[in-house]
């Protein structure tokens, strides 16, 4: 497939990263951002950028979806979009078409990232080459997914992590609950572990009813010591931090875990004063063990498209 030309897109709940790629390496000077507001599905976007972009005969495309994805069709979650594989290969004119979720993506991007696009916040322990390694992304949603080496090549299995159940333990949580579930029937991670989570809970400690301050207003906030905002800093980060020690356990990712997305960097200044560590090894017999795992934040924000290349290119080499 030398310089065979590639499509790539990364599909958030507020906007859609495209670019090409070239030899499964993404070709950053061609990476463009579209909002999604006002567009009525992801053909628009692609239409456009093909166009504008004079991208010219297309190998294969790759997109990475922020929902759940079965039989090569995603349905957005945070979005009114439905993504369909056949869709796009009428649109580029390639059979060689592929919609991963968009934490999939994340995962096949490990190991072709730059070095210093990985940020380390705890240590861990060495692990043999190979080892397990879980990818948590935190943006607009919450999902995570375990990276898996085989003989056959990497496996990123998807899921839907940020729809379980809220981890609850204190009288304070379940007043929180009850509030979530007032509002939505049901208290899930995303509902706190997310940007839009971080806004839930500074309305929530404020005794609104709505969200109506942002994320990055919140931050600012923070730096500054507001105190209702540092308490929902305090009150995210040690939610995230039991929700990735629940992950921890259940996948095992000696080789590491990667938090990702703008509302986990834009956290990680207080991810140690506000207990993240503590939060995440809180395990009773299994709390010593927890510290095993280390754990990085993915500085660059184009990362699910080099992993849209990656997979790409070692499907098209098959």
């Amino acid at each position: 497939m030398s310089d065979q030309i590639t499509l790539l897109a990364d599909i958030g709940g507020t906007n859609t990263r495209v670019a090409m790629a070239r030899d499964g390496k993404l070709i950053h000077a061609t990476i463009r951002r579209f909002s999604n507001k006002g567009r009525g599905a992801l053909e628009d976007i692609l239409e456009e950028y093909i166009r504008d972009e004079d991208c010219g005969e297309i190998a294969g495309a790759c997109v990475a979806a922020a929902g759940p994805v079965r039989d090569d069709v995603a349905e957005m979650t945070n979005l009114a979009w439905v993504i369909r594989a056949d869709n796009i290969a009428r649109l580029t004119g390639t059979d060689h078409v592929f919609v991963l979720n968009d934490l999939q993506a994340q995962g096949h991007a490990l190991g072709s990232l730059a070095d210093d696009a990985v940020h380390s916040i705890l240590p861990g322990l060495p692990a043999k080459e190979g080892s397990a390694r879980l990818v948590v992304g935190i943006g607009t949603g919450f999902n995570a997914a375990p990276v898996h080496e085989g003989p056959g090549g990497r496996v990123v299995p998807p899921s839907e992590a940020g729809h379980t159940t809220l981890p609850i333990e204190t009288e304070e949580d379940f007043a929180l609950k009850t509030y979530l579930d007032a509002k939505h029937d049901f208290a899930s991670v995303e509902h706190v572990v997310s940007g839009r989570g971080l806004e839930r809970l500074y309305a929530y400690l404020r005794g609104e009813d709505d969200a109506t301050t942002s994320g990055q207003e919140i931050l600012e906030a923070i730096t500054r010591g507001e105190e209702t905002a540092v308490a929902a800093g305090q009150l995210f980060v040690q939610m995230l931090g039991r929700v990735v020690g629940d992950l921890a356990l259940t996948h095992l990712p000696f080789g590491g875990i990667y938090l990702i997305g703008g509302a986990a960097r834009g956290v990680v200044p207080w991810l140690d004063e506000f207990g993240f560590a503590e939060a995440m090894q809180a395990k009773g017999r299994f709390s010593e063990f927890l510290r095993a795992f280390p754990v990085s934040v993915v500085e660059d924000d184009y990362a699910a498209l080099q992993g849209c290349a990656s997979y790409l290119s070692s499907r098209m080499v098959r």
